[in-house]
């Protein structure tokens, strides 16, 4: 089949999905949630809280466009909440006007006021870390736990960092973190530091940098931490993992850089009340498990272990910055990206 027709195939099953939360969206007991996350990564959850409380969950799944839809349909919508991971989409889904604020003593009391817009626009459900991964060949485990972000700049790694593209939304949010932590000027030149020192131009996703430590085409790299669950749970990736040491940077200073997998409410949500009801459902305890456990991310709510794997990783300090002041500094940082000409690597 051609690219062409799985295309059409994919709309043509989105349109039915939609279609199908169209027709019940003002069924008391039901609940519609329009997800960037993939549907086998949340159902488990969400199943479970139809368990608990009777009240279905309707998910419809897109990689992309899932805002612009919202803004068309506007008052109409069928979405009470928007499921996503990032600070950049949630920033996104706010800007576009497609969200309501929530005031709720369980969501506040549970997700920290870094993690959540000050507002009341998006909640942080989990976390994930932008991590360095050092070549356990080339780099001494002592000198890999003591590497930070600002260091990724200094001219010794000359030819020897991979990362994916600089305007990639991961990346987008660790440059805006360095903006809001040092001002403009000084985190475009650590970041003109950092495309000086790459080993080619940016390209591949997370894994692919990990890969590309395995074959020697570099000795460190970024990437998220759950990259590297993921890798050592896959037989072909395994190898790729095994070559690497998982670093999370700044542990003598402001700790590790992290984002959100989160949720917003919509400004229509049909059923508001249900809603509610799932979002604090989502910061529960079982919640919080079952998601930490399936997608391998970090627990918000105190108290609640991350999985088995991840606690292999060890303890580490993490960076305590407001995500909506990250989120505010993104558009500054996608043009230092370009002003830096970041995407064309090191012989820009």
């Amino acid at each position: 089949m051609s690219g062409g027709r799985v295309g059409r195939g994919i709309a043509a099953l989105v349109l039915l999905a939609l279609a199908a939360i169209g027709s019940a969206a003002h069924a008391a007991d039901e609940v519609n949630v329009y997800s960037y996350r993939q549907p086998f990564l949340i159902q488990p959850m969400f199943d479970a809280f139809t368990r608990e409380t009777g009240i279905k969950v309707n998910v419809v799944f897109a990689e992309k466009g899932l805002v612009e839809r919202l803004k068309a349909e506007g008052r109409n919508s069928p979405a009470d909440l928007i499921f996503t991971v990032d600070i950049g989409r949630l920033a996104d889904a706010v800007a576009g006007g497609v969200t309501q604020a929530v005031q709720n003593d369980t969501l506040e009391s549970v997700v920290p006021a870094s993690m959540r817009d000050p507002a009341g626009h998006w909640f942080g459900i989990t976390q994930r870390a932008r991590v360095i991964y050092a070549s356990k060949d080339r780099v001494p485990l002592d000198e890999a736990r003591a590497l930070t972000y600002e260091g990724l700049a200094d001219p010794k790694w000359r030819g020897r960092i991979c990362t994916r593209a600089g305007d990639h939304a991961y990346n987008v949010a660790l440059i805006a973190a360095m903006i809001d932590k040092h001002g403009e000027e000084d985190a475009k030149g650590w970041l003109a530091g950092l495309r000086d020192n790459l080993a080619r131009k940016p390209q591949g996703n997370d894994r692919a940098q990990v890969k590309a430590i395995m074959e020697g085409q570099c000795d460190l790299a970024l990437g998220n931490h759950y990259y590297y669950a993921l890798m050592l749970q896959n037989e072909e990736q395994s190898a790729w993992a095994a070559s690497a040491n998982i670093i999370f940077p700044d542990q003598d200073g402001d700790g590790a850089h992290m984002n959100i997998s989160g949720i917003a409410m919509t400004r229509a949500a049909p059923h508001r009340e249900n809603a509610v009801k799932l979002m604090e459902f989502l910061v529960g305890d079982l919640a919080q498990k079952m998601y930490a456990e399936q997608n391998n991310e970090y627990p918000l709510r105190a108290g609640v272990e991350p999985s088995g794997l991840l606690q292999s990783f060890g303890d580490f300090k993490r960076a305590d910055q407001s995500l909506a002041d990250v989120a505010a500094k993104r558009p500054l940082a996608i043009r230092l990206v370009n002003e830096v000409h970041y995407n064309a690597g090191p012989s820009s």
